[in-house]
């Protein structure tokens, strides 16, 4: 059963992930980056991590997409441009590498299915709250303000960005 549940939720996951690289309108994309992390959120708590599907459903695909979803209105992206694209060779190359990376990671999930390596008894306690804060604000505390820096930078730009846009109008 729980098989079937997780084939069923990366397959949702997939498709999300999908759906949002091919779909036109922004908001459709973000919502179906919505339905992705959703599903990441499910794989999750298969993976017995509780405390990162709460932090998944709660960060991601809640305040982080009221962020993109601010962004996109704000910059008023929602509108669908049909330019096409000035570089030829981007699709096929994307496509490309897509294929190599998906038969790469079939080729590592199966060959450690092969091994059949039993889980670590550290395995279990990987994913609790105390680990991940241990990790995350000693080994990863530059990385992780780093990268709020870069999203406030990244916030701020597209605010003054669009007040340029509106006052040249």
């Amino acid at each position: 059963m729980e098989y079937l549940l997780f084939f069923t939720t990366a397959v949702i996951a997939l498709v999300g992930g999908v759906a949002m690289l091919l779909s036109r309108n922004a908001v459709h994309s973000a919502l179906f980056l919505l339905l992705n992390f959703g599903a990441v959120a499910v794989l999750y708590l298969l993976l017995r991590a509780p405390f990162l599907f709460v932090i998944q459903l709660s960060i991601y695909a809640g305040a982080i997409m009221v962020l993109f979803l601010f962004v996109v209105m704000l910059l008023g992206a929602e509108r669908v441009e049909d330019n096409r694209d000035q570089i030829a060779w981007q699709q096929p190359l994307a496509l490309g590498s897509g294929a190599v990376l998906l038969i790469l990671a079939i080729i590592i999930a199966v060959s450690s299915a092969m091994q059949g390596q039993p889980i670590p008894p550290e395995a279990e306690t990987f994913s609790t709250p105390e680990r991940i804060g241990q990790v995350l604000f000693t080994t990863y505390v530059l990385p992780f303000q780093v990268t709020g820096i870069i999203l406030l930078v990244a916030i701020v730009g597209v605010v003054v960005l669009n007040m340029r846009q509106r006052r040249s109008r």
